[in-house]
């Protein structure tokens, strides 16, 4: 069976840059803006939340969901790279919406199923592993605020810095850099993930705890405490402690897959001159805690459920309530005024209403989870195909945004005029045992309404709403949302986030160096 997959139609809603990521790969490394000294000097209180007041949900707009959700799949599986999808809604305590699209094997004609295929969440795997860790704490095996070598049988090198403590894993915050090639395609190539932690450890660039950096290396060492702890190998200790309990009966972190769940796998697809071309099975258990996990749909609903209800479902209770309380509970923040990091959950609206969540990202796949838990709402996607996907995903977890809980522009900021540092950002999320990339920087020039930031040759237009405060206009759908950029100082130099981006923030790089780190003394 042949099936094109044509990505020339006009998308739907077409996002601006790849800056929505949180998964092991960020598309566009960089992102945006700049600085003006000293930032600090000014507040940011009168800033109006681009948010309508969303205390309840609207039962039309629920109703609704089904038919907008079904229509913007159906033009993506046309339009837009994705081989197959599965899309699940929870509320209020129930499944409301579930349902599988496109093909899990184009090959032999077999069609997604909500109940039975499974899908690589990716980075939402994670959740997983800080609940996990949660209840060892829970459990008084871990104390927040130890060592995190107090619980490992290797040694976590000072660099000159505080030791790495264990809050600053829930937070992204160890000050590591990230690490990469840990996705395989041949089980040969596999090692335990323990031997591969140990022999990978990356290297320490400023201290614990002062900025937030996506480490996936901290999560897999994280899920390695919680097996040092428990004595438990770390998949065994999740399906017997978090997914049998809950009922997700097709959910694992072991690689290979058997069984069933071998024959009931997502085929993964590139796409190579219009057609969709299967893969092999990706294999990314050395680093199993962090991102080894397959699951369907309806399993991830049951987590959700969870989560949703202070960590009880069906009689079952995988962490007390003020646990869970604690997960979505804000950590740290790289920008003064925008979202920050919950504990392991990624905060993605502060209010009205308050939205958690992680995102992930493989080659293969593209998931999200989003819960609104002071509304008893939430979804999951999960999509295959070619690199259009990844851009599918997005644009489908902000229609649903969109749709549930509409936005609107804030305001433009009349206040003083201000000047950003022209010129070049880079992501401080990357691998610093590598010479960094300056194709992935961010190009900042001034408009005469705000300022325009070039990635990759792709435009958007940001407008100031605040002191040092910019919100995009380029390619927002209405309803939102409306991503917002903060340009701040720190002790180690100039800095750049985005409220999309909580688990980054971006560096200025002068125009007379390439350097983007300094070592706090």
């Amino acid at each position: 069976m042949s099936i094109k997959a044509n990505s020339s139609t006009k998308l739907l809603r077409k996002p601006s840059f790849r800056l929505y990521n949180g998964g092991f790969f960020v598309a566009v490394t960089a992102s945006i803006l700049a600085v003006s000294a000293p930032l600090a000097a000014q507040e940011a209180s009168q800033v109006i939340p681009a948010v309508l007041s969303v205390d309840n949900i609207s039962q039309a707009r629920l109703d609704s969901l089904p038919a907008a959700i079904d229509e913007m799949v159906e033009e993506q599986l046309v339009t837009s790279e994705v081989a197959g999808a599965v899309v699940t809604v929870v509320y209020d305590g129930k499944v409301f919406y579930k349902k599988g699209y496109g093909f899990k094997n184009i090959e032999d004609e077999v069609r997604i199923d909500a109940d039975d295929t499974l899908f690589r969440p990716g980075s939402v795997s994670k959740l997983f592993t800080w609940v996990a860790l949660m209840q060892q704490i829970e459990a008084g095996k871990v104390a927040l605020d130890a060592d995190v070598n107090d619980y490992i049988d290797f040694e976590i090198p000072s660099n000159g810095f505080e030791p790495i403590k264990i809050r600053d894993l829930f937070s992204h915050s160890p000050g590591m850099s990230d690490i990469s090639g840990f996705i395989f395609y041949d089980s040969k190539e596999l090692i335990p993930y323990s031997e591969w932690i140990k022999s990978r450890v990356p290297r320490r660039v400023w201290a614990p705890g002062v900025e937030t950096a996506y480490s996936n290396f901290g999560a897999a060492l994280a899920g390695y405490i919680v097996e040092q702890v428990s004595g438990e190998p770390f998949a065994d200790y999740t399906e017997k402690h978090l997914f049998n309990p809950l009922g997700m009966t097709s959910t694992t972190f072991r690689e290979p897959l058997t069984g069933e769940l071998k024959e009931n796998m997502a085929t993964g697809y590139k796409v190579e001159d219009g057609e969709f071309v299967a893969k092999g099975p990706e294999f990314l258990s050395v680093v199993m805690p962090a991102g080894s996990n397959s699951a369907t749909g309806v399993d991830m609903a049951r987590f959700m459920l969870a989560m949703l209800n202070g960590g009880k479902l069906d009689g079952a209770e995988i962490l007390k309530e003020s646990s869970v309380d604690f997960l979505q509970s804000n950590s740290f923040s790289n920008a003064p005024h925008l979202p920050g990091m919950g504990h392991g959950f990624l905060i993605e609206r502060d209010e009205s209403p308050r939205l958690v969540g992680h995102a992930g990202n493989t080659v293969d796949f593209h998931s999200d989870l989003v819960i609104a838990p002071e509304l008893g709402f939430g979804y999951f996607i999960s999509m295959s195909g070619g690199e259009g996907s990844s851009d599918a995903r997005t644009e489908l977890t902000q229609a649903i945004k969109g749709h549930m809980f509409p936005q609107k522009p804030t305001p433009r900021w009349e206040g003083p005029e201000e000047t950003a540092p022209l010129g070049r950002y880079r992501s401080n999320r990357r691998d610093y045992a590598k010479a960094p990339n300056p194709d992935y920087d961010v190009i900042i020039s001034q408009t005469p309404n705000g300022l325009e930031v070039n990635v990759h040759d792709e435009t958007a237009i940001w407008e100031p709403i605040g002191p040092h405060l910019y919100e995009k206009v380029t390619d927002v759908p209405e309803g939102g949302p409306y991503d917002r950029l903060e340009f701040y100082d720190t002790p180690r130099g100039a800095r750049l986030s985005f409220a999309s981006t909580p688990y980054t923030s971006y560096h200025y790089i002068p125009s007379d160096t390439d350097n983007d780190v300094k070592k706090e003394e």
